[in-house]
């Protein structure tokens, strides 16, 4: 495992300057976020947990919690990463590391490798008896001056970027738009529609329906519902969530969205009718653009195809997780949306 971007900070004599500098670094806007761990917190998930409220994420409370799905160890960092790379996360601070377990360290520095930020860690004791996962990091730095000038420093883009891994190029798409040709609409239209050429006929993504048709506008919500979605925890929740409250389409037409159906600039989404007779593309509202991007990065992080469907699994066997989202936000209109989804 490569460590040339994870940093320990060696603060022997646990200065509070050296935390207070730590927590003073925390600006999910400029790329940096402080994460502090729950102390004496023995649950597995524990760690990921306080990334995901680093985040700006926060779990569902409760005994019959639908965020009960990020239990899971794998899940839950996962999700994290997911956000991170959606956000532009660049840096990561996390003070009293050693407090930390062999295996939370082990966590982090897997998370950082799937995330691709630059990792800080304060260790504010002794440095007698580092765990084995930090014994191969390259730098060590001690003093609260160096850590100010450490946090100071420009910080490299992330390893993964925001805009797309895997999405077609325009040759492709145009190259794929050339078998489906759907006349253009009018300007003015309530929504666009595709008619392929022939029904066996593969249907184009986003980027190449784009070219040809018009998006329909997102429907509104208001500043409350954003605010509640924008907070869900996992982001195929999110962004299932949201894809269906700005363009009030049906279950089946988000089930068969793909990876594909999101534009690289994650502005236009595409959704899908029965039989690919009527495939409208919507407009993605600047507030659900980074709910859509960490949707598509779960995606690619698990190693999926773009022509797989991106919300199949919280469609399917977590749809009871799905549903409960809903029935909380009652202020979104999705109750419709939850009496479809399996108990």
């Amino acid at each position: 495992m490569m460590c040339s971007d994870v940093t320990v900070v060696v603060d022997a004599q646990d200065d509070l300057y050296s935390t207070h500098t730590a927590l003073q670094a925390h600006c999910p806007e400029a790329g940096c976020i402080t994460v502090q761990p729950t102390p004496a917190n023995s649950s597995p998930t524990a760690l990921a947990h306080d990334m995901l409220y680093a985040l700006e994420k926060r779990l569902a409370s409760g005994p019959n919690t639908p965020d009960a799905w990020l239990d899971s160890v794998d899940t839950a960092w996962l999700a994290a990463a997911a956000w991170a790379i959606a956000a532009g996360v660049r840096h990561v601070v996390v003070p009293r590391a050693h407090l930390l377990t062999s295996q939370r360290i082990d966590q982090l520095l897997a998370w950082r490798e799937r995330a691709g930020a630059q990792l800080t860690l304060l260790w504010q004791k002794a440095p007698r008896g580092l765990p084995p996962g930090l014994a191969r990091v390259e730098r060590h730095i001690s003093g609260p001056d160096q850590l100010e000038a450490l946090l100071a420093a420009p910080r490299p883009l992330p390893a993964r970027p925001f805009l797309p891994l895997a999405a077609p190029t325009m040759a492709e798409a145009a190259a794929v738009g050339a078998r489906v040709s759907p006349a253009p609409p009018r300007r003015g239209t309530r929504s666009a529609r595709v008619r392929p050429s022939r029904q066996d006929s593969p249907c184009t993504g986003a980027m190449a329906t784009a070219q040809v048709v018009e998006p329909a506008p997102a429907a509104g919500i208001t500043s409350g519902g954003a605010s509640a979605l924008t907070t869900l925890a996992h982001p195929l929740m999110a962004g299932a969530l949201s894809v269906l409250a700005f363009t009030q389409v049906g279950l089946g037409s988000l089930r068969f969205t793909r990876d594909l159906d999101i534009t690289g600039d994650v502005s236009v989404i595409k959704t899908h009718g029965p039989g690919h007779r009527h495939c409208p593309v919507h407009v993605i509202p600047a507030w659900a653009r980074p709910l859509l991007a960490a949707a598509r990065a779960h995606h690619r992080l698990t190693g999926r195809s773009p022509t797989d469907h991106v919300f199949a699994p919280a469609m399917l066997a977590d749809a009871r997780h799905l549903r409960a989202h809903a029935e909380r936000l009652p202020h979104l209109n999705l109750a419709w949306t939850a009496s479809l989804l399996v108990p």
